[in-house]
C-alpha cells in the first residue's frame, strides 16, 4: 500500500471491534488525529481516495454503524472541556471527550449535565449522535442539550452549525455521524446538583400498582424487570442473595437533594448514595451483552410492557435478561426517537454466542403497533419505509444530510439502504 501523506498517526488493516463483541471489520485505514487540522487532512484524504469514513467512538453500538472498508477515525485525541458559561448554563467540548470526562471540570465550573445514563464511557459525539439518554419523563436525551456543533462536512469543510440555522441543527442532533466528523459541540447544562438514590427490590404488582405515581414524582425512576431468580446476574445487578426476583423488579430511583455538607461525598453506601449527579448515575455491565431497545409513546407504556413480560414467561421463556424500562420527555430533533413525544424506553437483551434473533424479532413485530422507534446504538429492524412512517420530519434529515454530504462519504453499508 501506498504510504499516504497524513501527519496523523496512521495504521492499515486496522482490525475493530465494538464492546458487545457482535461487529468486527478490518478498515483499510485507521489515524487517530491529534487536533483539527489533522481531523480535516484525513478526511479529505479520504474522499480523494474516494474511501467512506466512519468515526469509531468506544464502541458501545450494539449496531453497525461504524464499520467500514475505508476510513476510520479515532477522536480520543481531541478530548476535553473547551469552555463553560454558568451565566448561559453552557459548556463546550471536544468530541473526543468521554461523558464521564465532563462531569468535574462541569462541576468545579458550577455545572452538570442535566442528565445522563448509566454508562459513562462513551465519547460526547457519539452519545449525541445516536441520541444516548438517562431517564425521567421531563429529561429529554442528551441530544436535545447540544446547542452548537463545529463539524468536517463531506466535502473536507469546516462548518460551524448553532442555534442561528435551526433547520440544520435539527438535524445535526440526532445524526448518526452522516452530516461529518463532529469537531466540537456546545451543550446546554444546568447548574450543578446533587442526587439521592434509592435502590430497590418490589414485586410486579407493586410497580404495576404504583405506575403513575412512580413515574410521576421522582426526578429518575427506572426499572429492570426479571424473568427468572438469576436475570440480576445476567447484568451484575446487586440483589441480596435470599432476594426472590422472578416477575421481581431491580428499581432505580434518584432524586435531586440539596446538600449543606463540604463540597465533597455525603454517602457511598451502595444502593443509597448521595453524591455529585456525576458520580451517581454512573453503573456496572462489565460482561458484554447485545441490547435492542425501542421507545414507545408513554401513554402506551405499561400496555406495551407487559406484552413483552407475556411474551418472554410464555413464548420464549429461554430468554432471561431482564427488560430495562426508563422514560424520556420529547424534543425536536428529526431523528429521535422521542421527536415530539414523551416515551417509556422499552430494553431487552439477548445472550452472546446464542440465538436470539427469533426473540428480538417478536419484541419488534409486538412494538410496531405503537410506533416504536429505535435508539440508533442499539439492534433494530429499520427499513427505509419504516422511518419515513416513524418520522414526520425524515425527509428534512435526508434533505439536510444531502447538503452536508452529496456524495455519501460518511454513509457505511448499514447506513446507506437507510439514509442515502
Amino acid at each position: 500500500m501506498t504510504e499516504p501523506s497524513l501527519s496523523a498517526p496512521t495504521s492499515y488493516d486496522r482490525v475493530w471491534t465494538n464492546w458487545a463483541g457482535n461487529h468486527t471489520v478490518t478498515a483499510s485505514m485507521y489515524a487517530q488525529p491529534r487536533d483539527e487540522a489533522e481531523v480535516v487532512e484525513a478526511v479529505r484524504y479520504a474522499i480523494r481516495q474516494g474511501m467512506n469514513v466512519r468515526v469509531a467512538g468506544t464502541g458501545h453500538s450494539f449496531t453497525p454503524i461504524v464499520p467500514t472498508g475505508g476510513l476510520m477515525l479515532d477522536l480520543t485525541q481531541l478530548s476535553g472541556v473547551t469552555a463553560t458559561d454558568p451565566q448561559r448554563l453552557r459548556a463546550s467540548a471536544l468530541a473526543g471527550t468521554t461523558v464521564g470526562k465532563l462531569g468535574e471540570p462541569l462541576w468545579n465550573a458550577g455545572l452538570s449535565l442535566s442528565n445522563q445514563g448509566d454508562i459513562d464511557k462513551q465519547v460526547i459525539a457519539g452519545a449525541l449522535a445516536t441520541a444516548t439518554h438517562g431517564s425521567g419523563i421531563e429529561l429529554p436525551n442528551m441530544s436535545a442539550a447540544m446547542r452548537r456543533v463545529r463539524l468536517v462536512d463531506g466535502r473536507g469543510e469546516v462548518v460551524e452549525i448553532g442555534e442561528d440555522r435551526m433547520r440544520e441543527l435539527r438535524a445535526a442532533q440526532v445524526a448518526l455521524g452522516t452530516l461529518g466528523v463532529m469537531l466540537e459541540v456546545e451543550l446546554e447544562v444546568s447548574p450543578k446538583y446533587y442526587i439521592a438514590e434509592e435502590i430497590s427490590y418490589r414485586p410486579w404488582q407493586e410497580i404495576e400498582e404504583s405506575w403513575d405515581e412512580l413515574i410521576a414524582n421522582h426526578r429518575h425512576f427506572s426499572f429492570f424487570w426479571c424473568p427468572a431468580d438469576h436475570s440480576v446476574d445476567l447484568y451484575q445487578l446487586p440483589a441480596p442473595p435470599d432476594q426472590p426476583m422472578h416477575n421481581h423488579c431491580y428499581v432505580k430511583i434518584y432524586d435531586e437533594v440539596e446538600v449543606t455538607e463540604p463540597d465533597g461525598l455525603v454517602s457511598d453506601d451502595v444502593g443509597n448514595r448521595t453524591d455529585r449527579a456525576y458520580r451517581v448515575y454512573p453503573g456496572g455491565y462489565d460482561e458484554p451483552f447485545h441490547e435492542m431497545e425501542y421507545m414507545v409513546p408513554a401513554e402506551y407504556g405499561l400496555e406495551a410492557l407487559n406484552k413483552i413480560r407475556r411474551l418472554m414467561l410464555d413464548e420464549f421463556p429461554d430468554q432471561l435478561y431482564p427488560i430495562e424500562v426508563r422514560w424520556t420527555a420529547a424534543d425536536d430533533a428529526y431523528l429521535s426517537p422521542n421527536y415530539r413525544r414523551d416515551t417509556m424506553v422499552i430494553s431487552v437483551s439477548g445472550a452472546p454466542g446464542t440465538d436470539y434473533w427469533p426473540f428480538l424479532r417478536a419484541v419488534d413485530q409486538r412494538l410496531q403497533q405503537y410506533q416504536a422507534r429505535p435508539h440508533w446504538g442499539k439492534i433494530h429492524f429499520m427499513t427505509r419505509d419504516r422511518l419515513e412512517e416513524l418520522f414526520p420530519e425524515f425527509d428534512t434529515f435526508l434533505a439536510v444530510r444531502r447538503e452536508f454530504d452529496p456524495d455519501g462519504v460518511f454513509l457505511n453499508d448499514h447506513l446507506r439502504p437507510l439514509l442515502r
